[in-house]
């Protein structure tokens, strides 16, 4: 049988707490048994003494004693428990308990063997006497013999005070036992109310609906961590869903151009309207190569996020692989009139040059795209002891700031316009971040509207 969170929790407090009074219950009874028999083994040898001393006075010179008085002594002591008798050095008796009223002797020993077995079934005491002798002038003038129940005993007031401490502490345990309900229920739905909201957020992320978040702000650490991480995850799902539908849209457009270009084409072939001379079966074969694009860079993409991607490690020096990139670059950079700058000296790292070579060729690209006419782009390397630095950076027209913790999303585009110029499925920086992870390395973007962007590369130079 499965409980909820609440209601083992609100059981777990009134565990501990039953737990608690039940062993503070045990212990103070052991503890409270020792020490209280020891008090009363001493207090019952204190008044043995008082005893003997009292009698002791009653003695009078020439032998005589003062009987009444040691009566009212021995009767105060059989009140008390104790069966008081007095011989002199003849062994004539004085005074004797049992024969002024034994009847009474027996029911106070009755009663004192009841007492000692209401608190322990298992007793086993007997009758004891101890002897003490009177003494006048250092001469011994009689004993005393005083008899209890032993080997020691609880009056009725003795065993009013234990039990009364076991009633406090069954008061004590009554209370704690409604006061832990009380705060474990309170605590209990302190503690399950948001995780309920947290299984109830998750219930709506399995069924698709990724907007739920949960609001609700919680003292403890743990639950705040679990809320922070399903909003965390419903808003990456809610993106993932978002760039998914993107994707859709994104590959429909791409190739919808083409494709519908094609059978117009064809078409108007096949029916004779046009004649498939070599400028219109060009015109096919660039709709044709563009879609071999977009399939070459899907599976790029799939290729580079794999776990498996094998890098082919060299060492080399990459201020030279970039320069003979940007020379490739030459013509489509003179033709928009952009000036490209190269800054750098020899760097040698040990890396998968012809990943490098994409990461380089990728940033370029969009660099030469963006640019206006007049622009500028800067090509920056920087050593470091075990990092190159690399910089590409142009004067172009820049990344909105709510773009820029996207740009490097599959299929994500500042640019929604989807023109022919600046074209393509927004698949190039998820590229090139795939590759520098790989190497694990970092990068980072720098971008203000109508003024630039700046992507920088940590690029470790030997790879683990």
């Amino acid at each position: 049988m499965k409980y909820s969170l609440r209601t083992k929790l609100s059981l777990s407090y009134i565990s501990v707490v039953l737990i608690s009074v039940l062993m503070i219950s045990v212990i103070t009874n052991l503890l409270l048994d020792k020490h209280f028999k020891d008090y009363i083994i001493e207090n019952q040898e204190r008044k043995n003494k008082e005893i003997v001393s009292q009698i002791n006075q009653q003695y009078k010179t020439g032998g005589e004693w003062d009987t009444e008085a040691i009566g009212n002594i021995c009767i105060n002591a059989l009140e008390q428990g104790m069966i008081i008798k007095l011989v002199d050095s003849s062994e004539k008796i004085i005074w004797d308990a049992k024969f002024h009223d034994n009847a009474l002797c027996e029911q106070m020993l009755a009663h004192i063997a009841k007492n000692m077995s209401s608190r322990y079934p298992n007793w086993e005491g007997r009758y004891v006497e101890n002897i003490y002798p009177i003494t006048n002038k250092l001469s011994e003038v009689g004993k005393v013999v005083i008899g209890y129940y032993g080997p020691y005993y609880f009056n009725d007031s003795d065993l009013e005070f234990i039990n009364t401490i076991n009633r406090l502490l069954m008061g004590v345990g009554a209370f704690s036992l409604i006061l832990s309900f009380l705060f474990g229920s309170v605590m209990a739905k302190r503690l399950s109310t948001p995780i309920s909201r947290v299984i109830a957020t998750a219930q709506m992320i399995s069924k698709g609906y990724f907007d739920g978040r949960i609001t609700e702000p919680s003292s403890t650490k743990e639950t705040t961590q679990l809320t922070e991480t399903i909003n965390n995850l419903a808003e990456t799902l809610e993106n993932q869903e978002v760039l998914r539908k993107r994707l859709t849209a994104d590959v429909a457009h791409e190739l919808r151009t083409p494709l519908a270009t094609l059978q117009s084409h064809m078409e108007a072939m096949i029916d004779g309207i046009w004649k498939p001379d070599t400028e219109r079966l060009k015109s096919c074969h660039e709709e044709i190569m563009r879609i071999n694009r977009l399939v070459g860079d899907l599976e790029k993409l799939a290729k580079y996020e794999s776990e498996n991607l094998i890098l082919t490690k060299t060492s080399f020096d990459i201020s030279e692989l970039i320069r003979h990139i940007i020379q490739n670059f030459e013509n489509d950079f003179a033709n928009k009139d952009i000036d490209v700058k190269f800054i750098g000296e020899k760097e040698i790292v040990t890396a998968d040059k012809d990943k490098i070579s994409q990461v380089i060729i990728n940033l370029l690209s969009n660099a030469q795209k963006y640019t206006p006419q007049g622009g500028v782009v800067e090509v920056i390397v920087k050593g470091a002891d075990d990092v190159t630095e690399i910089t590409v950076k142009d004067t172009g027209k820049g990344i909105p700031p709510e773009d820029l913790p996207h740009i490097f999303e599959r299929f994500y585009r500042a640019d929604k316009s989807r023109n022919r110029l600046t074209g393509g499925a927004g698949i190039g920086l998820t590229i090139t971040k795939a590759i520098i992870d790989a190497h694990k390395g970092k990068i980072q973007v720098k971008s203000k509207v109508d003024e630039g962007t700046e992507f920088i590369i940590s690029l470790p130079k030997q790879l683990g």
